[in-house]
């Protein structure tokens, strides 16, 4: 199948290149740009671990001045993959989340004591989900110093653009609701919603999906909020073809 992927870099190349390594074509249109904020003070003291739900807080955090600090932590990742990417920056106690922000909060409000400290949440300008809000809710005080932001593209790439304006397009990969609420709207902007409509829409969760109802097309959500889930999903399309 010939995919466009849609997530920001680097991811979007490593995606890209997982696909083309199982036999798809691959357009690259990353969506987000993301930026890191230099001047992000952690707020450490105290705390009894971190939260981490995006890969790229880690990033940044890699040049951080109190990386020392936070790697004394426990930190809490939302998924696999960002716990992975958590261990490999040194980490030496790493809980692995469900793979949403929602189920992740459900699990610190099991696991932790509200009284034992706060918790720093590692995070984005903006968030998929409001974490802090349902953990206070719990009793716990949880710090959000904001280590990146995520600019929205304003265009698709011309490639893209192209591609999709002459139906040859099988597919879009989206990794979050707001990759696929930008995807949405600069289709609308381009005139091409009704192309977009046919294309078969990746969706690693219910949420996403949600985000790219505007459409009206074909949504096939991962069982799981796992990328492998949705690789999975995305050759067994293939093999109907």
């Amino acid at each position: 199948m010939r995919l466009l992927v849609t997530r920001p870099e680097p991811d979007a190349t490593r995606q890209g290149k997982v696909l083309a390594a199982r036999g798809h074509e691959v357009v690259l249109a990353p969506l987000l740009t993301i930026e890191p904020v230099t001047d992000a003070s952690l707020d450490l003291g105290g705390a009894q671990g971190l939260i981490v739900t995006s890969r790229n807080a880690l990033r940044a955090l890699a040049s951080h001045p109190d990386l020392t600090q936070a790697r004394r932590l426990p930190l809490f990742a939302v998924g696999e993959a960002t716990a992975k990417a958590a261990t490999e920056l040194g980490f030496a106690e790493v809980t692995i989340g469900p793979g949403t922000g929602e189920t992740l909060a459900r699990l610190l409000a099991g696991r932790l004591d509200p009284r034992a400290g706060p918790l720093v949440h590692l995070s984005g300008e903006m968030v998929a989900f409001d974490l802090r809000s349902a953990l206070k809710e719990k009793g716990f005080t949880v710090k959000q110093p904001i280590l990146y932001r995520a600019v929205a593209a304003t265009e698709l790439p011309r490639e893209a653009m192209a591609l999709l304006e002459g139906g040859r397009l099988d597919g879009v990969v989206l990794m979050s609701p707001r990759t696929a609420a930008i995807f949405a709207g600069l289709a609308g902007e381009h005139g091409a919603v009704t192309q977009a409509s046919r294309l078969n829409c990746y969706c690693l969760s219910a949420a996403v999906a949600q985000a790219v109802k505007p459409l009206a097309a074909r949504a096939i959500v991962a069982a799981r909020p796992r990328e492998e889930d949705l690789l999975a999903l995305i050759d067994s399309g293939a093999a109907s073809l």
